[in-house]
C-alpha cells in the first residue's frame, strides 16, 4: 500500500498546494518555496531542449532520405508529410511555449499566498502545454518510424 505521505495529491488546487506549502516552510516559507519553485521550470526548460534536440533532428534526418522514403509508396508519403507536421508543431509550441521565458520575480501577488498561487497556476500551465508539446512529438516520430518501416518493408 502507498504511503499517503508520500503519493502526490495531483487534484489539489493551485491555492491548497501553496497553503500547504506554506505552512510546511513556516517562517522560511517565501525564502525556500521560491528556489524549489525556480528549481521546477527549470526541470521544464531542460526537458524542453531535450525536446527541440529531438525535433531537430528529426526533421534534419527527414531533410536527408524523406525524398526516398516518400517515393517508396502512399503510406510512408503520408507518414512521412504526418511526421514532419506533428514534429514542427511541437517545435514550434516548444519555442513559443515552454521556452518562453517568464521571471518568477516578475509575478506579483497581495500576499505569499497569492504570489506563490499565481506562480504555481503558471507552473501548472507550462507543464500542461509541455504535455501538448510530448504528444505532438510522440505522433510525430511515430508517423515518422511509420514511415521509413514501411519503406523498407516495400524493398526500395
Amino acid at each position: 500500500m502507498a504511503n499517503p505521505e508520500l503519493t502526490p495529491d495531483l487534484h489539489a488546487s493551485p491555492e491548497e498546494e501553496a497553503k500547504q506549502l506554506l505552512e510546511k516552510h513556516g517562517e522560511n516559507g517565501l525564502k525556500s518555496i521560491t528556489p524549489m519553485l525556480m528549481q521546477q521550470f527549470l526541470v521544464l526548460q531542460t526537458r524542453a531542449q531535450i525536446m527541440l534536440t529531438i525535433t531537430t533532428l528529426t526533421l534534419t534526418i527527414t531533410g536527408f532520405s524523406g525524398q526516398k522514403i516518400a517515393a517508396s509508396g502512399d503510406f510512408s508519403r503520408y507518414a512521412m508529410v504526418l511526421g514532419i507536421l506533428a514534429t514542427l508543431s511541437s517545435t514550434l509550441l516548444i519555442l513559443g511555449g515552454s521556452l518562453r521565458i517568464r521571471w518568477v520575480t516578475q509575478f506579483r501577488g497581495d500576499n505569499d499566498l497569492d504570489l506563490i498561487t499565481r506562480v504555481i497556476r503558471y507552473r501548472n500551465g507550462k507543464t500542461n502545454l509541455f504535455f501538448a508539446e510530448i504528444c505532438l512529438l510522440l505522433l510525430g516520430l511515430a508517423s515518422y518510424v511509420s514511415s521509413v518501416t514501411a519503406y523498407f518493408l516495400s524493398g526500395s
